[in-house]
């Protein structure tokens, strides 16, 4: 798939996620061969402002590998100014979030939002695609629509190829759906028929599988599909999906043994990549994504949220692990 001058060999996508796709997180999902990873999504105004909080969060990837940074925000000296800075670390792609549902972004008139403005949405697109130079891409991620009763997702999406956007990743959902009910594969049918076929469209919702990202691929014909909650300590999903399209057996669930090893890796990512008083809840966060579904996983979580400590968090974790490879074993 090209996106611009962009090439992503592998037809999945890492979705921008707040407090969860940062540095550490994005290293390792690349280590498992996605095609792309993007960072959190980023308030515009306060890259304006100089929160240094949000900036931090704007990191580009390790060993060269090619990223997105996604922005969101409705004024142009913001938009301009975050698309501006994203290609100054070296951005491969700007994204725009036109599909964020919460309801602080929603009330200053932002993320989904913008799906009842579609002439701003074009002018936020023409603007950032100036910004940043014709070595850049500019995508655009939206939902369904705004309700039941506004669902504009094709043509809403063609607007924005035609103010510059060079990649179109609609997520199944209204904006009302929040993140409840069924993802619509029906909706982004619809939009990879309406938008011109060098445009690549990306589906997003409810892959959390291999049989379900080939499911959105065989239902929509969309050229990628972009994961987001699937992910959460389960890098081996974009492993799997990058095999079955190579046309190579599916590497299947990692063992036990494996799985503390990633986690591993994960906390010492998160150790040499980041710092602050947030620390030891990065740690707890990993903890419970890579422990979910092995028994006692409800009580580590327990354990480790009372902890203060990243450090002993992790000994916490390990003993966990351990415990677990041992009682397999024996």
């Amino acid at each position: 798939m090209r996106i611009g001058s962009v090439e992503v060999k592998t037809p999945v996508l890492l979705a921008p996620m707040a407090a969860v796709t940062d540095l550490p997180f994005r290293t390792v999902v690349e280590e498992f061969g996605v095609g792309l990873t993007i960072t959190e999504f980023l308030s515009a105004d306060a890259i304006k402002h100089g929160d240094s909080k949000t900036t931090d969060k704007m990191t580009p990837s390790l060993g060269g590998r090619q990223f997105g940074v996604q922005i969101f925000g409705r004024t142009d000296e913001a938009m301009i100014q975050a698309a501006q800075l994203a290609v100054s670390i070296g951005a491969s792609l700007v994204d725009i979030n036109m599909g964020c549902p919460a309801k602080r972004v929603v009330a200053g008139a932002c993320g989904s939002a913008l799906m009842r403005e579609t002439e701003l949405a074009q002018h936020l697109v023409r603007i950032v695609d100036e910004a940043v130079g014709p070595n850049v891409a500019v995508s655009v991620k939206h939902r369904a629509g705004w309700d039941n009763a506004q669902i504009n997702a094709p043509e809403f999406a063609c607007a924005m190829v035609e103010a510059g956007a060079k990649l179109i990743t609609v997520h199944g959902r209204t904006r009302k759906q929040g993140f409840t009910g069924k993802s619509s594969n029906e909706i982004i049918r619809r939009v990879r028929e309406e938008v011109p076929s060098h445009i690549p469209v990306v589906g997003n919702g409810d892959v959390v599988d291999v049989s379900s990202f080939l499911r959105m691929r065989e239902e929509t014909g969309c050229d990628a599909v972009m994961i987001g909650r699937g992910a959460l300590g389960n890098p081996w999903l974009f492993r799997s999906i990058k095999a079955v399209t190579e046309g190579k057996p599916d590497p299947g669930t990692p063992s036990v043994e494996e799985r503390y090893d990633v986690f591993k890796r994960h906390i010492s990512h998160i150790l040499e990549l980041k710092s602050g008083p947030k620390l030891v809840h990065e740690v707890r966060k990993a903890s419970a994504w890579y422990a979910k579904g092995y028994r006692g996983c409800n009580a580590l979580r327990q354990r480790v949220w009372k902890i203060p400590n990243a450090e002993d968090v992790l000994q916490e974790c390990s003993d966990y692990f351990e415990e677990l490879i041992t009682c397999r074993v024996s």
